[in-house]
């Protein structure tokens, strides 16, 4: 829908969106907002998947206008249209933005296949489609809505950005799918891949088997000596493979989950350099993912490390499955998980109910809920604006006075601005109960200790945890499991010691030669832009490193 009183853009703007999108979408324009709903009911009141609003001399009140409209039709994706060169809409826009009253916003087309135009309006229809489901389905999924192992597979496709379908096993559609693989009585979920040249179905199938059925679970040639074995494939992990193999060294990277690690989970990142309207963390994972693929990285998903032994200057890591790697240099990027909520009435309901990062894969379910999102960082933030667009009311539950001191600024005033969305300071979740499912929490007032027990679901983002247990007693660590690098190995009494004469480089660990990066590392910024260039600094120290020769204890 094109809205705008100056007839220059409508007919312009009518006429590129007709000619490349008028075989799949119905494309309609109007001068005067007060008629638009009237036009959509003489067509049947279809779905609208994208409002473009004028910004200008014409149109003033553009973005009240486009509130407006959004409020009618709020699955649409909300547009600012502006001239090129008409400056002055710039901060008004970035403010719209800012505190969530505007999705994005483009230049009206400047003459016939605008490009630049249509590649933005393509980005947008991705999004919008995305938001609704449905459509191809690469693999699909049959079982219970609130069985933790549906919910965790879910999870693990959604983030991977694998096209995705779920049924409920008891609905009419559950029982014909059911029906036509001639499963009676299976074991839920049931797991269909359909982009294979033969159709495979799994039941209740386990992460390796997954990874088996995708094809992606390669043998590994223990004798083989790579140049770099990475740790994880969140942003630092990633970071570290590009550069690693656009440069030439040979690189394998092991990923027990999804790529992205935690900022996979993230619905939209707004603050990632380039990226002026924002990406979601799976969006640039997969981007990150291809990158590194294509430059030469070799990936082995679903394992994960579980040991690590150095011996004459080669590195052995140790997999879940009992395969093992050698490699010259290691990056541990392992990332971190989220910190459970510790109240163990709520354990009990882990994925019926109760979701650790899941706000992705699960916010479709929500539509019509009460949803409280716990915790006070960007993450938690973020979650909290993607719930809002399907539950009925999202609550920020924060145990701090205040978030400026943990969340960015521009996300502050989203959540502030967004009318569904209620930040509650000085809370704290201490029960819960239900049947199947979480039904209803307890909340504590911090300040009064009063008790409160409402309905609704939760989504809980706590902080984090390093997944460094695997190197205890290997690798040094801090109190609370964070890898220890560069000058922190000689500030102290550190267990195991630097054993070397030369000072270990800025990200070396305590074994030369092996490197951490991200959120596993003591002193690292949450931040994925941050995470990224560790990954890029620490392909800079294996170079030095592998270029100085193998470092032997003394030397």
């Amino acid at each position: 829908m094109v809205v705008t009183r100056d007839d220059g853009v409508r007919t312009t703007t009518t006429r590129e969106l007709e000619r490349r999108y008028g075989a799949d979408y119905l494309v309609f324009s109007c001068d005067d907002p007060v008629r638009v709903d009237e036009a959509l009911t003489a067509r049947g009141d279809p779905p609208v998947a994208l409002l473009l609003g004028g910004l200008g001399d014409a149109d003033p009140d553009g973005l009240r206008v486009l509130r407006g409209l959004h409020g009618t039709h709020p699955e649409a994706m909300a547009v600012a249209l502006v001239r090129w060169g008409a400056w002055e809409t710039a901060r008004p826009i970035f403010e719209a933005i800012t505190v969530g009253q505007l999705d994005r916003w483009l230049y009206v087309p400047r003459g016939r296949a605008d490009e630049e135009f249509h590649h933005a309006v393509t980005e947008v229809l991705d999004e919008w489609s995305s938001r609704q489901g449905g459509g191809f389905e690469a693999v699909r999924i049959i079982g219970d809505r609130w069985d933790p192992h549906a919910q965790h597979l879910r999870d693990h496709l959604t983030r991977n950005r694998i096209p995705l379908g779920f049924h409920e096993a008891g609905s009419p559609t559950g029982r014909e799918l059911l029906a036509e693989l001639g499963l009676e009585q299976p074991r839920l979920p049931v797991v269909v891949v359909r982009f294979r040249p033969e159709q495979i179905v799994l039941q209740a199938p386990s992460d390796l088997q997954m990874a088996d059925a995708f094809g992606l679970f390669d043998p590994l040639d223990p004798t083989v000596v790579h140049d770099v074995a990475v740790v994880g494939a969140g942003p630092a992990g990633l970071g570290a493979s590009v550069y690693a193999a656009s440069e030439g060294l040979s690189v394998l990277q092991v990923e027990c989950e999804a790529v992205g690690g935690q900022a996979g989970t993230s619905s939209l990142i707004r603050n990632y350099l380039g990226f002026p309207t924002g990406v979601s963390g799976s969006r640039l994972a997969a981007s990150a993912y291809q990158q590194a693929w294509a430059f030469g990285t070799s990936f082995s998903f679903m394992r994960t490390a579980q040991a690590l032994t150095s011996e004459d200057g080669l590195h052995r890591l140790t997999l879940s499955d009992g395969a093992s790697v050698l490699a010259r240099t290691v990056v541990v990027a392992a990332g971190a998980s989220w910190r459970r909520i510790g109240v163990p009435e709520l354990e009990a309901f882990t994925g019926r109910g109760v979701f650790y990062g899941a706000a992705v894969s699960e916010a479709p379910a929500m539509r019509g809920r009460q949803v409280f999102v716990v915790g006070a960082g960007n993450s938690a933030g973020q979650a909290a604006v993607h719930l809002s667009r399907y539950a009925d009311r999202v609550h920020l539950l924060v145990r701090r006075e205040s978030l400026v001191e943990t969340m960015s600024e521009y996300l502050i005033r989203e959540l502030v601005a967004l009318p569904n969305v209620e930040v509650r300071y000085r809370v704290q979740v201490v029960g819960g109960r239900g049947a199947d499912v979480l039904e209803r929490v307890v909340l504590r007032d911090l300040d009064t200790g009063a008790e409160t027990e409402e309905p609704g679901m939760l989504f809980v983002m706590i902080g984090s945890e390093p997944r460094t247990g695997w190197l205890a007693g290997v690798l040094a660590r801090d109190p609370w499991g964070f890898l220890l690098t560069g000058a922190a190995l000689t500030a102290g009494d550190v267990d195991p010691a630097w054993p070397l004469h030369r000072p270990p480089a800025l990200l070396e660990t305590s074994t030369p030669g092996v490197f951490a990066a991200g959120d596993v590392r003591q002193g690292s910024v949450k931040r994925v832009a941050s995470a990224v260039g560790e990954g890029a600094l620490a392909v800079t120290l294996v170079h030095a490193y592998l270029a100085a020769g193998r470092d032997r204890p003394g030397r």
